[in-house]
């Protein structure tokens, strides 16, 4: 309850019937539990999926903009708060600043990016937020077997595994983060190359 949790999802209208449905009862129950929506406040796809469910069902949100993209059509203009940044660098930083959690519904090159970035701030200590993937319909199956790859050719530590939780559902998904204790931290991944040095 009152958290703020980010998420990260497509702004395409031409994507399948699955994802909006998804996408709009996250909203809906991100508005039941008295959580506040964090997102990057566009109008179109899943954005404005999730915004239009958390307000019909009286929640809160915070929309993240950059100047560029804050223009009739593209903005959600309704937001309970809406902040406009410069550019996308501040307005991811505000975006992380500000959640208490991440969840990434399905999206391009933008949410994969965000999703990326996010997971690489945990494992460098920035943060110890919880972050799911929201595995709705199997679209990030690909995705999942390329970061085991990584894992198994040893691009990563095996514990990297715990920087972020694999959901089918939304319930397993808010349920994770609820239960959300960060882990304790070993050894930083430079501590190998810093054991070759000395």
């Amino acid at each position: 309850m009152d958290k703020v949790i980010c998420v990260y999802s497509s702004s395409s209208c031409s994507i399948e019937k699955v994802y909006f449905d998804a996408a709009g009862q996250l909203g809906k129950e991100i508005a039941v539990r008295g959580d506040i929506l964090l997102f990057g406040a566009g109008m179109t796809g899943l954005m404005g999926e999730i915004a239009l469910a958390v307000h019909r069902n009286g929640g809160k949100m915070i929309g993240i903009i950059p100047e560029a993209l804050n223009v009739k059509g593209i903005v959600y203009e309704t937001c309970d708060e809406l902040v406009v940044t410069k550019g996308m660098r501040e307005r991811k930083a505000i975006m992380d600043e500000r959640s208490d959690a991440f969840i990434a519904l399905p999206g391009g090159f933008g949410t994969l990016e965000e999703l990326l970035e996010i997971i690489t701030l945990k494992q460098l200590r920035y943060h110890n937020k919880p972050i799911v993937l929201l595995n709705t319909h199997g679209f990030y199956d690909k995705l999942i077997e390329q970061f085991e790859e990584i894992l198994v050719q040893r691009f990563a530590k095996q514990e990297s595994r715990n920087l972020y939780f694999v959901a089918d559902q939304i319930s397993k998904a808010l349920e994770y983060i609820d239960a959300y204790v960060p882990p304790e931290h070993g050894e930083r991944w430079l501590t190998d190359v810093e054991k070759k040095e000395t």
